[in-house]
């Protein structure tokens, strides 16, 4: 490219910084601790991505794939946080429009309020918790496509999920959209909107990707079940932050959801355990990540409204529902998702958002109802939501994945496959003196 050429793309880059600055003066915050608070579940729920989902789908996959896992794990981090910064943020909680998707208002972080509406907090502090609550599910549903899917493919569809699949349901449950404000669908902090969804995408694709080769007799052991454990303590720490964050505030309702996420996620972590030193006559380092990993999904939904009771029925259903359902994936359907990422996290969510409207009612401990509400008819708003998301993750992840692969081939090659990622991807083990 000459210099003539360069010209514009060296003025477009110098000006980002002054565009994504552009905000309104800064005011004094009516609550700092809501701020501390808020700060620090931030950096809990980036933790949740890298390194804790990063550590135990890299610890659970075969040593000459685990290299390849965080290097993806880490990439996708990278692109998720700058589109949310350029678009995604807007297009999720921006200015509301019609109810289906925000508005521009905040393209490049331009324009944002000193204090996000109906919180003491600045609205930054409330993009932060947003961008690392983004990066979450796309990391979660690189454990589907492990040790087969191209690099080039995991940016380029993860980067087009983001956008397409994750930023409209967002906007729709939490941004003030219309299954929210039509509907009266609930999603504390994400069973739906994020579990679900990235669930159900990342059963999508391993069913387009294929199986591995040698699935289901070949796919081998976990090469570091340390790793693995050490990721699922990441999660379990992180979803404090998670579950907590939601409230926006440093208040009883943060604690509150604080307390059943960790109760949940006890009571599967020991559901688990129990179901397969029954079923096998043993129990594994896996079942602690799987265990702590369906206690959040199925909390998440939840976890600001029902009981610290409720919680734990919430935590033992998830387990229950999860071990089964891992399975009859596995071996009925001889799908190939090689995290259980589908199984785990997805309908653990599922089962969540539909628990939460019986155990909605004061007479078993929540919140209580809005208004003109009652049990079936927050049923109605949390099946009607469920079927949204389903419905979406599906046909948009079909067609951003073939998108993706128009650039990028989706899987490697059969050689490169049996070499491991970690050579063949990226190098790795291979002279290059």
């Amino acid at each position: 490219m000459t210099r003539r050429g360069l010209l514009p793309i060296f003025a477009a880059l110098t000006a980002l910084p002054g565009s994504a600055m552009a905000q309104a003066g800064r005011i004094d915050v009516a609550d700092s601790g809501d701020t501390a608070w808020m700060l620090a579940a931030s950096a809990l729920v980036l933790l949740m991505a890298i390194p804790g989902l990063a550590l135990l789908h890299s610890g659970s996959v075969r040593a000459r794939n685990a290299l390849s896992v965080l290097i993806q794990s880490g990439a996708i981090v990278a692109v998720v946080t700058l589109l949310w910064a350029v678009v995604g943020y807007t297009l999720a909680f921006g200015d509301l429009s019609g109810g289906w998707i925000g508005g521009g208002n905040a393209w490049m972080l331009i324009d944002l309020g000193n204090v996000r509406s109906g919180t003491q907090l600045p609205e930054s502090v409330f993009v932060l918790f947003q961008i690392a609550v983004a990066a979450l599910p796309p990391v979660l549903m690189a454990g589907a496509w492990a040790e087969r899917a191209r690099f080039g493919w995991v940016v380029a569809f993860c980067a087009l999920w983001t956008l397409v699949v994750q930023a409209p349901i967002a906007h729709w449950i939490w941004g003030g959209g219309w299954l929210s404000r039509t509907v009266g669908t609930l999603d504390w902090a994400g069973g739906l909107a994020m579990f679900t969804s990235a669930g159900v995408s990342a059963l999508v694709v391993a069913v387009m990707m294929g199986r591995r080769i040698g699935f289901p007799r070949e796919t081998g052991r976990a090469h570091n079940p340390v790793m693995a454990l050490a990721g699922t303590a990441f999660l379990w720490a992180g979803a404090f932050g998670l579950c907590g964050g939601w409230a926006l505030s440093a208040n009883d309702d943060a604690a509150a959801a604080v307390i059943a996420a960790h109760l949940a996620i006890a009571a599967a972590v020991l559901t688990w355990l129990g179901i397969e030193r029954l079923a096998t006559g043993r129990v594994s380092a896996a079942a602690s990540g799987k265990g702590v990993l369906a206690g959040i999904a199925v909390i998440a939904p939840a976890a600001g409204y029902v009981s610290p009771g409720a919680a734990i029925l919430f935590g033992i259903v998830g387990a229950a529902v999860s071990y089964q359902a891992r399975r009859f994936v596995r071996r009925a359907l001889e799908i190939d998702d090689a995290m259980d990422v589908f199984a785990v996290a997805g309908l653990s969510g599922m089962a969540g958002a539909l628990l939460l409207a019986p155990f909605l009612s004061e007479d078993l401990g929540g919140v209580g109802y809005y208004p003109g509400n009652t049990m079936i008819s927050q049923l109605i708003a949390q099946v009607s939501g469920l079927g949204v998301v389903v419905v979406w993750s599906v046909a948009a992840t079909a067609i951003v994945a073939l998108m993706a692969s128009l650039a990028f081939p989706m899987r490697v090659s059969e050689d490169a496959e049996r070499a491991g990622l970690d050579r063949s991807n990226h190098g790795h083990g291979e002279d290059v003196s």
